[in-house]
């Protein structure tokens, strides 16, 4: 889903600002606020609910009292095309973990787009600022190791919401630690150059992503649930490049909705009464 923060940005951004975040929350009543935790029964998905949230109402924390904030400052001050120019630089690195994960899953063809749309922005596009590779036609695609993981048969084992980087599950973690091998500037002086960029890179997300959070927001019962279906949904999506398998309690719902419609259509019509 769009409005959720990439998770690699986002714990090199809420390292560097918790301490904003702590002073924020001293005076915070949770007890209060928080929603409580839902009565429905367990999801089977999720055996570790209570530990996830929990950690969810502390990067929920971090986005309200500082990412948020941040983000509407740099809204603010950065001129829209510096902004549209940052968006597009970080995007075109992702491409890297992108057309190799097309080749990993065995998409040649969709690798050898993405690598060229890489090559182009990288060098026409100026570094990546400018997608010239949209208007050439080259669509953006999205693949990551975990997705290709998916593809080679492992399973995702339960869901896992972790600090700062958010919804995930084991094989989710293998996936970010993939991903994060392939970009480039977690090798230029390791720890101050990533640090700086994951923050700046979290910081234009959030501010490009705001209306998602109002829409969460009014959507969501119990937030909570409402995230962890929108990122099993989101990752069926992806793996299967659009085109889930249906659910199988809906598929026999479905089927059931189907034969009493052929029973019905199959009974004789009822004679007209008599005028």
């Amino acid at each position: 889903m769009k409005f959720l923060p990439s998770r690699q940005a986002k714990v090199a951004a809420a390292t560097c600002l918790i301490p904003l975040w702590l002073g924020a929350c001293a005076t915070d009543t949770p007890t209060e606020e928080r929603p409580a935790v839902a009565t429905t029964a367990p999801d089977p998905r999720d055996p570790w609910e209570e530990w996830n949230r929990d950690v969810q109402g502390f990067n929920d924390g971090v986005d309200e009292y500082v990412m948020q904030p941040v983000a509407k400052g740099y809204k603010y001050v950065t001129p829209e095309f510096v902004d549209t120019g940052i968006t597009n630089f970080y995007s075109n690195i992702n491409d890297i973990s992108v057309f190799l994960n097309d080749f990993l899953q065995w998409k040649p063809m969709q690798g050898g787009e993405d690598m060229g749309r890489f090559l182009i922005n990288t060098t026409v596009g100026v570094g990546g600022f400018i997608d010239v590779a949209d208007y050439l036609g080259l669509s953006k695609h999205r693949e990551d190791f975990d997705q290709t993981m998916a593809v080679w048969g492992i399973p995702s084992g339960p869901y896992l919401v972790l600090p700062f980087f958010g919804p995930s599950t084991p094989r989710g973690v293998g996936g970010l630690v993939g991903d994060s091998a392939t970009n480039p500037i977690n090798y230029v002086a390791p720890g101050v150059v990533p640090l700086l960029s994951g923050t700046l890179r979290v910081t234009d997300q959030e501010a490009d992503n705001k209306s998602g959070y109002k829409v969460l927001d009014a959507a969501a019962k119990d937030r909570y649930e409402f995230l962890r279906n929108a990122y099993f949904q989101e990752r069926e999506t992806k793996i299967h490049d659009g085109n889930p398998p249906l659910d199988v309690d809906f598929e026999h719902a479905e089927q059931e909705v189907d034969e009493e419609l052929e029973k019905e259509s199959a009974k004789p019509a009822a004679p007209e009464p008599a005028q």
